[in-house]
């Protein structure tokens, strides 16, 4: 098929290109610096342009199915208003996109985040609603808006292939800002690593981008599928990070409310319209363990199941050639 993949320079999207290409497709791109991608291939055809409605109907001209991995995850932002205009508003966009040349197929990256993320002893699946603190998190808050308004258009209409995808804490290979790898550098190599008592369900971005590409045709219309793999503590992953890269490490767990200091420290600075990842909305969601069921993205969209330790290998291999 002929695929407009959106948000391509990415640490997700690099991966489901190459997944893309793996299976024989010829795809678009539409990227304000086309410098960004790092993949070449003659079956990519590049264009230049904006996430606006007259660009990506250019894109999509002649394209059989859209694969949306765009979104705005920088959490300095001071505003909801900052994140809706892609996160949400775009999806609205690539309705009318697909009406505009009769394309029935979108598969639309979210964010597990905007389900519930459950306990070691009961998992969330795709049926839990967002729960706090996430639900004032302006990142998920935004997604969620973007998943409404495509569920809404798939009751509308039941013959097009809408697939919501649902990726948790993804690692690997391609993570070219970093993006989830600071959090891995972080701690790399360091005899003493302090973090949160909260955890991430972490998932090779090479198995999410397969999930992504087997939705081109698995999966059913208006569903969500949660992209997840190992739930584990951040003192569980740090751990495993040290194992698998061949180093020791203590681990200290930060008290909650120094964590929560830390974050009233940065609703200050956002007062003053200083940016910064600190908040409160923001730290409380470092002291959240999720605990995601993927059983129906390995059932119905054949997600792979890779250990993290192998992602985690990815991730240094490829940054160590390319940093």
């Amino acid at each position: 098929m002929k695929i407009l993949l959106l948000g391509t320079t990415g640490l997700l999207g690099h991966n489901v290109l190459k997944q893309l290409l793996f299976d024989g497709h010829e795809v678009v791109v539409l990227l304000r610096n086309p410098k960004k991608l790092l993949i070449e291939d003659d079956r990519i055809k590049v264009l230049k342009g904006q996430l606006d409605l007259e660009s990506i109907r250019m894109a999509a001209t002649g394209c059989d199915a859209i694969i949306n991995c765009a979104g705005v995850t920088d959490m300095s932002l001071l505003s909801l208003e900052d994140y809706l205009p892609v996160n949400a508003g775009l999806a609205g966009i690539l309705v009318e996109v697909m009406k505009y040349h009769g394309i029935k197929t979108l598969v639309h990256t979210s964010t597990a985040n905007t389900i519930g993320f459950g306990t070691r002893e009961k998992l969330s699946d795709e049926s839990c609603p967002m729960q706090h603190p996430f639900d004032k998190s302006y990142y998920a808050v935004s997604k969620l808006q973007g998943e409404s308004i495509l569920t809404k258009t798939a009751e509308r209409c039941p013959d097009w292939h809408i697939v919501i995808v649902n990726p948790g804490f993804m690692i690997g290979a391609y993570d070219v800002r970093p993006s989830s790898g600071a959090l891995l550098l972080a701690g790399f190599r360091k005899p003493v690593m302090a973090a949160t008592h909260g955890g991430k369900s972490f998932v090779a971005a090479s198995d999410a981008a397969r999930a992504i590409v087997n939705a081109l045709c698995k999966g059913r219309n208006g569903e969500r599928y949660l992209l997840t793999g190992s739930n584990m503590s951040l003192r569980e992953f740090y751990a495993l990070e040290a194992d698998t890269m061949g180093y020791r490490q203590a681990f200290v767990a930060l008290p909650n409310w120094l964590v929560a200091i830390a974050g009233m420290l940065g609703n200050v600075l956002r007062m003053c319209r200083i940016k910064t990842q600190l908040s409160t909305r923001n730290v409380r969601q470092l002291m959240v363990t999720e605990h995601y069921d993927n059983s129906k993205a390995v059932r119905e969209l054949d997600m792979p199941q890779t250990p993290i330790r192998v992602a985690i290998s990815d991730f240094f291999g490829w940054w160590g050639n390319n940093k």
